[in-house]
């Protein structure tokens, strides 16, 4: 028999996938405190939650008998995926199932914000009637800029065509083929900027995002711009977005999230220009429900011993093979992460090469953790161990594993390699004894350095007297080098310096750097 514990309110429908089952009690208990769900936790074999339910360390440790803790939602930010990997918990969630509420969503927020809906409903509540006030605009013939491409983005793009809208559309993984296949332009983010006459966001939020759409991209848009921002709060500068509203810059805006949650006192929603909903994208009956009947069969399946669909954290790899390979998942990771960096086109294929003793050894899990390390720059923690896979095939991105003899003179060599348009990119490293991972050859120059911290890398022409302008510009901005690795192709030819600085650089000081003539790129890596 397994005890399941319901922590949050979660639908019916979704619960009767469990309630069928006579190896299923269920034990409904909402609103439970830190304190009091520590304090129950131990006797159950699965937890369920939404959001307000927070599932920390703590909590998880004293949980000896959960084998699977079910998120119906999207996101898993209220779930420490550490912990319960570390005590073997598998934690499941339902990505797809608000993906049509959520498109929905964005759709009545442009059209809201064109005809403006709420604030005439609003004047007739007043007992006003106004009509001259609330003169609206088409959205046919229109551009709607998508800037995100994933689930969401893709269906807000077949309904805005439905609209008669223009499309174009930019994101990290969208090529010119795929767009002319769905009938939309493909852009860059300036592109998107430039030509849009609303633009909506749809990605992740994390540190290459977050204020993405910020004072210098607003002076790149239209005047009379329309922003909807129906993803996560934080991408949209808000201070920037409140300036160029007040300035007439943007014409308005539509807003379901911001960085601060609730929101009931913020300035934009002082201006009569804006319209905003508390977060209510994945907020319909059938979203609750296709996100709750999602999660529940995939907590039936693990009890039950079935493969799940959704998991979120690292499956279960038997603890003798663990051991062996667990070592390698670091060095996987931070190669994937360091060579996505040195390419701006969209990977289109990937060639994983194990060598010497991982050529004897379980790659798959390996794999997992590199094509984790090259989406997470785009995808953030959306990716993970177990759907990286899945995500890279939806980019279509193909994922090659080879095992080879050849060792190089290393006990241990792995080297990814990645193809696009432009060319191939390739890094290799390995583990050394006593001294760790280590990035041993990027493309075919040959290094020794660590993958951590933050990092720096030069192409140059080798020349007498480079090294020394380079780090007497660092000095004049105060940027101080901890490590340098050199190498070159033949003499005075093409060469490579990776620096391991003391802190990130920012963007004035790498522009800097590329103005020395013997310079040709710099690339910064921050692992």
């Amino acid at each position: 028999m397994f005890h399941i514990l319901i922590a949050d309110p979660i639908s019916d429908e979704g619960l009767d996938v469990l309630v069928d089952n006579e190896n299923i009690t269920l034990t409904k208990d909402t609103g439970l405190t830190p304190e009091e769900l520590e304090n129950r936790i131990a006797t159950f074999d699965a937890l369920l939650v939404r959001s307000q339910t927070k599932v920390t360390r703590s909590i998880i440790e004293k949980a000896k008998n959960l084998k699977i803790i079910g998120r119906a939602g999207v996101g898993v930010d209220n779930i420490d995926l550490d912990a319960a990997t570390e005590n073997g918990i598998i934690v499941v969630n339902a990505p797809n199932g608000n993906t049509n509420s959520a498109a929905e969503h964005t759709m009545a927020m442009i059209m809201s914000l064109s005809r403006k809906i709420p604030q005439a409903h609003s004047g007739l509540k007043n007992h006003k009637w106004e009509r001259s006030k609330y003169v609206g605009v088409e959205v046919k013939n229109k551009t709607l800029g998508i800037v995100g491409l994933g689930r969401i983005g893709t269906e807000v793009a077949y309904r805005a065509k439905g609209q008669r809208m223009n499309v174009i559309a930019y994101d990290p993984f969208l090529t010119e083929e795929k767009a002319e296949k769905m009938g939309i332009e493909y852009g860059e983010l300036e592109d998107v900027l430039n030509k849009a006459d609303y633009i909506t966001v749809h990605t992740p939020l994390m540190k290459e995002t977050r204020h993405m759409i910020s004072v210098d991209a607003f002076r790149q848009m239209k005047d009379g711009v329309h922003i909807i921002n129906c993803a996560r709060g934080g991408i949209i500068d808000e201070e920037a977005l409140y300036d160029a509203l007040v300035s007439g810059k943007v014409a308005g805006a539509a807003i379901d999230v911001l960085e601060e949650e609730p929101f009931q006192d913020h300035k934009l929603l002082e201006l009569s220009q804006v319209v905003a909903t508390p977060h209510l994208g994945a907020s319909t009956v059938e979203a609750q429900e296709n996100v709750a009947i999602d999660v529940c069969h995939d907590v039936q399946k693990h009890l039950t011993g079935d493969l799940v669909k959704n998991p979120v954290n690292m499956p279960s790899v038997p603890s003798d093979v663990l051991s062996q390979i667990e070592p390698y998942f670091h060095l996987a990771e931070k190669l994937g992460m360091f060579l996505i960096r040195l390419t701006e086109d969209v990977p289109e294929e990937v060639n994983i090469y194990y060598s010497g003793e991982l050529a004897d050894v379980k790659i798959a899990p390996i794999t997992r953790n590199a094509v984790k390390g090259l989406l997470q720059r785009h995808l953030g923690s959306h990716v993970n161990d177990v759907n990286a896979l899945y995500l890279a095939g939806k980019k279509d991105i193909t994922i090659h594993e080879n095992r080879t003899s050849t060792t190089e003179g290393f006990t241990n060599l792995m080297t990814i390699e990645l193809k696009s348009k432009s060319g191939t990119r390739s890094v290799s490293g390995t583990l050394l004894n006593g001294l760790g991972a280590r990035i041993v050859r990027v493309d075919h120059y040959s290094v020794d350095m660590m993958p951590h911290g933050h990092i720096v890398m030069i192409h140059h022409q080798d020349l007498p007297g480079v090294i020394g302008k380079m780090g007497s510009l660092l000095a004049e901005h105060h940027i101080n080098i901890a490590t340098m690795q050199v190498d070159r192709s033949d003499i005075g030819g093409d060469a490579i310096m990776i620096l391991t600085i003391d802190k990130n650089p920012e963007q004035k000081e790498l522009e800097a750097l590329k103005e020395l003539e013997e310079i040709s790129d710099v690339t910064a890596v921050d692992l």
